[in-house]
């Protein structure tokens, strides 16, 4: 099996380097009155861009960390500080 590239940056045209395992972030979904509310906590690696400072999560988990509906929903979205990062987009 061949080797994977790491992430290029088409602007600098720079390779991406890691520079955060572990960076937690919520996955947002329509509230149906036109705004969003957090739906699922995910776990990725945060990469940057040496050149410009760009920075992209790459290698989600498969699955999320917790969805909306269990219990400790928003215990550990405080606690991982997976509020800091919102992604609003389906």
């Amino acid at each position: 099996m061949g080797a994977t590239l790491k992430p290029i940056c088409v602007d600098c045209r720079l390779f991406y380097r890691p520079k955060r395992n572990g960076t937690y972030f919520t996955e947002g979904m329509e509230d149906g009155k036109g705004g969003w509310k957090s739906y699922k906590i995910w776990s990725g690696d945060l990469w940057e861009c040496k050149g410009c400072g760009h920075e992209i999560i790459v290698g989600v988990a498969a699955a999320p960390i917790r969805v909306q509906h269990e219990d400790d929903f928003a215990q550990t979205q405080q606690a991982l500080g997976a509020n800091r990062i919102i992604i609003n987009d389906c």
